[in-house]
């Protein structure tokens, strides 16, 4: 039974083998489960989590809007806000540059056009834009803590997701863990239907939730 005191002592072991490296490591989280089949569309995992401790470095955060949707990404402190009028000139390679760390909102009225310009390099990422509305600041604050839980590949049977990085304490990484295995838990109905978890650092060895 995976418990608050398993997943703080398999993080803390993982933190042990960080090292000295010239970047900061992610600590990553992988869950595998049983019993389901993933090839069954309404099986597979498409969640949004929010971190209460937050991912431990900045993400950036792009923009397709005009006027006052521009406006006020930029008051919230979006990096990178492009205009209408600068999306045909935009440089593929810079939003390919871009999507490694970012995440894209689009003003409802710019994601058929977004779309006809960047689909292909945003959609094969899962970066594809959110539709900006309602309060844009606060919809621009929560997004840099949330990360995407996502079933990937051809049906594998786990999911891989970052929990924060090696800069944070071992309390918060695993109030950011047991947040993840909350919402896995709500989807797949429970324990009874994943088989393992493991923790890992990006240069680290795998270490196993017991």
């Amino acid at each position: 039974m995976i418990n608050d005191e398993s997943i703080k002592q398999a993080i803390s072991k993982a933190l042990e083998e960080k090292g000295s490296r010239k970047f900061v490591q992610s600590l990553e989280m992988a869950v595998n489960f049983k019993n389901i089949d993933m090839s069954k569309q309404e099986n597979r995992l498409n969640l949004e989590v929010p971190l209460p401790k937050g991912r431990g470095k900045n993400i950036n955060l792009v923009v397709f809007a005009d006027g006052n949707v521009a406006a006020d990404a930029k008051a919230a402190g979006a990096e990178f806000v492009i205009g209408s009028d600068q999306i045909p000139k935009y440089k593929k390679s810079e939003i390919k540059k871009l999507a490694k760390n970012s995440e894209f909102f689009a003003q409802p009225q710019l994601m058929v056009v977004v779309g006809k310009n960047f689909g292909q390099i945003l959609g094969g990422r899962g970066k594809i834009p959110k539709p900006l509305v309602g309060n844009v600041s606060a919809m621009l604050k929560n997004a840099r803590n949330i990360v995407k839980v996502r079933s990937r590949g051809k049906f594998l049977p786990v999911v891989h997701c970052p929990i924060g990085t090696e800069n944070m304490s071992v309390e918060d990484l695993t109030e950011n863990a047991k947040a993840i295995l909350n919402a896995i838990r709500n989807k797949v109905g429970g324990d009874s239907a994943i088989k393992s978890v493991v923790v890992k650092l990006s240069m680290g060895k795998p270490v196993k939730i017991e």
